[in-house]
């Protein structure tokens, strides 16, 4: 096992695996940038590492500091946490290169899948079912418009590389198409330095549903289920639950058995979340992510099994233990999403935290690194906390969810609890009868009234 691992990677992931860490007897090095010399991972570490002035090209993507880090600091792995440069393949190759582990999954493995058509044949090489679409990058407007006039409208053109809700526009027609494409392939350039769009199906209703795996490096593989990520905003997850309320028994055993199954077949190590449109009984792989969700709390509380740690442990080249059989499914758990942003008009709002109160009780989990007198930077994502709730059941979960959100208290900057303390309240939440295109119309509904 390691001795010393570095995080790369700041906020509450940072805190989120200095815990995990510290559990299992392994020391700490946590690096920040100066806007983040007072964050919480920081004051808790064993050890930090000054890289860089704000901007996060000139500190936390900037791969010969983190290099520089671990190697004065005698490291002997590293985890890149959430975003940044989790998904960075050379990343991993450098980490690698320089005698480090990289806590994640090869750099192959991180290049298959950061492509979404390379990853698209990828899985349906071995059997997994793909949005219907192009094989491949669309290059003009006129093959765009022959495609899409087969496959028929609407149609989502969407960027090659990255993600987040960048380089992707709806068209419902061949006029539509022409602004879409132009549109597509212009914000695709200016985000990831790549044009090259893709074209599927636009499902009319789906539900965006994810399952978590973990490998390791000796062929075993297992899942922890599903989670439900239909509650979005411009295609950003705002709640997620797991199980997922539209599910049946046989639905949920197909599609984890085939989420595994593929990783298997694919020879993949470490966790990682496939993710899938879901409509009309039917599932179509979208993506797969090569690192830790920001939801992977809701899979832990289900299953009662950190992530973290077995992420850290298959790194370290331990064999899981345990099969399929022994990882049991108890009850139902929320996650919402809570940022530093006006709840109405979703502007950042950075600032001091001049008072903090976190929720607490039976089944209540606050993944947050506030504090009173912290001050939240305007140079990160606009993340700041994320409340989990477990109940027996979903109807439990949803009043344990209700009153720990009555009880978040977070003063001097604007959050969006209001908005999920409205969400909760939803008739169609109650009944779990949503989908990725619900928030979106209840938002603009609000605004018409």
């Amino acid at each position: 096992m390691f001795e010393k691992v570095l995080i790369a990677n700041r906020g509450e992931i940072a805190l989120r695996i200095h815990r995990a860490c510290r559990e299992m007897g392994i020391s700490t090095v946590v690096v920040h940038s100066t806007a983040d010399a007072d964050a919480m991972a920081v004051r808790l570490a064993d050890e930090s590492v000054c890289i860089g002035p704000p901007a996060s090209r000139d500190s936390y993507l900037n791969i010969p500091a983190l290099i520089s880090a671990a190697t004065i600091t005698g490291a002997d792995a590293i985890h890149p946490g959430i975003g940044f440069l989790s998904e960075n393949a050379r990343f991993a190759e450098m980490v690698e290169e320089h005698g480090f582990t990289f806590i994640g999954p090869t750099a192959d493995h991180i290049r298959m899948m950061g492509d979404k058509i390379t990853a698209k044949k990828a899985v349906a090489g071995v059997g997994l079912p793909v949005v219907p679409g192009s094989d491949g990058a669309v290059p003009d407007l006129d093959s765009a418009i022959t495609l899409s006039d087969r496959i028929g409208y609407p149609v989502l053109v969407k960027a090659t590389a990255g993600g987040g809700g960048r380089g992707m526009r709806v068209a419902k027609s061949r006029d539509d198409l022409r602004d879409a494409f132009s549109q597509a392939r212009s914000e695709a350039k200016a985000a990831f330095g790549d044009d090259s769009v893709y074209i599927e199906k636009y499902l009319a209703r789906p539900r965006h549903i994810e399952v978590q795996i973990l490998a390791d490096s000796h062929g075993n593989v297992v899942h922890f289920g599903e989670r439900d990520c239909s509650v979005q905003r411009r295609h950003q997850k705002v709640i997620e639950e797991a199980p997922s309320p539209a599910l049946n028994e046989a639905a949920r055993e197909k599609i984890g058995s085939l989420a595994a199954r593929t990783a298997k077949l694919l020879g993949y190590r470490g966790v990682g979340t496939m993710e899938f449109l879901y409509e009309n009984g039917e599932f179509y792989f979208i993506e797969m992510n090569t690192r830790l969700q920001v939801e992977h709390p809701i899979s832990e509380m289900i299953t009662g099994i950190d992530l973290v740690r077995e992420q850290i442990r298959v790194a370290a080249g331990a064999p899981l233990g345990y099969d399929q059989s022994a990882v049991r499914f108890q009850g139902h758990a929320i996650e919402c999403r809570v940022n530093a942003e006006n709840p109405e008009t979703f502007t950042p709002s950075p600032g001091a935290i001049k008072g903090f109160h976190a929720p607490g009780g039976l089944g209540v989990r606050v993944d947050s690194a506030l504090y009173a007198g912290y001050r939240v930077p305007p140079h990160y994502d606009s993340l700041i906390a994320k409340l989990i709730v477990h109940g027996t059941t979903r109807n439990e979960c949803l009043m344990r969810l209700r009153r720990a959100l009555d009880e978040f208290v977070v003063e001097g900057v604007e959050t969006t609890l209001p908005l999920h303390q409205m969400l909760v309240q939803q008739q169609d939440f109650i009944n779990g009868d949503y989908d990725i295109h619900w928030l979106e119309k209840l938002l603009a509904s609000q605004q018409t009234t």
